[in-house]
């Protein structure tokens, strides 16, 4: 059993950064796709970002590409997410979550495993 610790989260103004950890303890890390997912207050879970098990592969959110990256250290076993131009619209909690299989990166459904997340909150 995996299980996943997300840390980093905050308060930050907009046009600001944030790195988003997320550390992972039990099973093989290194053999897990790991995603960033995030929801804000009344919405539903949207997909951030993934990554594939060896880092060779990364995927992200239209809304956030060029801004955000995922990137992963196996022999840490933690998965980072940096996040700059923060705008307030990311404001959201945001989970990192884990899966074996190598396609669907986007489909929260077929994540395994999750953390419980990290609130970041960026004002205007």
């Amino acid at each position: 059993q995996v299980q996943l610790v997300e840390s980093g989260g905050g308060l930050v103004q907009a046009g600001g950064s944030l790195r988003l950890s997320c550390a992972a303890s039990g099973g093989t890390f290194s053999l897990l796709s790991m995603g960033w997912f995030r929801q804000a207050p009344g919405k539903e879970r949207e997909f951030v970002a993934a990554i594939s098990w060896t880092g060779a592969s990364t995927f992200y959110a239209d809304s956030v590409k060029g801004r955000f990256t995922i990137s992963r250290d196996n022999a840490k076993r933690t998965v980072y997410l940096q996040m700059n131009s923060l705008k307030p619209e990311d404001t959201a909690v945001y989970s990192c979550a884990g899966k074996l299989r190598q396609t669907l990166w986007g489909d929260p459904a077929t994540y395994n495993y999750w953390g419980q997340g990290t609130q970041v909150t960026v004002s205007s």
